[in-house]
């Protein structure tokens, strides 16, 4: 397999194979992420595979805005739109209850998902053009560093992977913070490039309303 590198503007390449059931890194604020569709058991399947990724361990589903999320969660609460609003695009990807569209090998048979609307316009773009979520952990081995660039990438999975869309170095280089929404309250599940003060300020605001 010879990985394809773009380093311009159209993204249909991308999109094509992702649409066909291959892997694409793109660049996101975090990390760069190693995605497929979210949809496709198959291509869910080639992620865990190609890094070396326990099943057990659920994946997050990218995804261009809030409305995105009423294809794959089951409900949406106040919480969630808010937090959504302050935050996203950007380093925050949330916790709350999986629909049936949403393949078990995605959430490890779980009944939550995590979501995300990365900041970085090429994600964003690639999202929009391909119309469904895309699985996208960190496109790296696992254990590894996480990727900051498309060379990175290229350094783990050149070879091995369809495309790799090149949008420079990653803002922050870190993963996202991950928020669960679910039972009516919010816990910090992993603690990454958003500061929970940050989260805690935006709902300390709306308790005060």
């Amino acid at each position: 397999m010879k990985t394809t590198v773009i380093t311009g503007d159209d993204l249909s390449y991308a999109v094509e194979v992702f649409l066909s059931g291959g892997l694409v890194a793109v660049p996101t604020d975090t990390v760069y992420g190693l995605a497929g569709n979210g949809l496709d058991v198959d291509a869910v399947a080639k992620i865990y595979e190609v890094k070396g990724r326990p099943e057990v361990k659920p994946l997050i589903l990218l995804v261009p805005d809030i409305h995105a999320v009423e294809a794959v969660s089951a409900e949406i609460p106040e919480t969630a739109r808010i937090l959504s609003d302050a935050f996203w695009p950007g380093a925050l990807t949330l916790v709350l209850p999986r629909r049936d569209t949403v393949p078990d090998i995605v959430t490890a048979g779980g009944d939550t998902v995590g979501v995300r609307c990365p900041g970085h316009p090429k994600a964003l773009e690639f999202l929009r053009l391909a119309g469904v979520p895309a699985a996208a952990p960190s496109a790296n081995i696992s254990d590894m560093p996480s990727p900051k660039s498309a060379e990175d990438v290229l350094a783990y999975f050149d070879g091995k992977i369809d495309c790799v869309v090149d949008g420079g170095e990653c803002k922050y280089g870190v993963e996202s913070t991950i928020v669960s929404l679910v039972d009516g309250t919010y816990k910090i599940i992993r603690q990454g490039a958003l500061p929970e003060k940050e989260i805690r300020r935006v709902l300390a605001d709306i308790a005060s309303r």
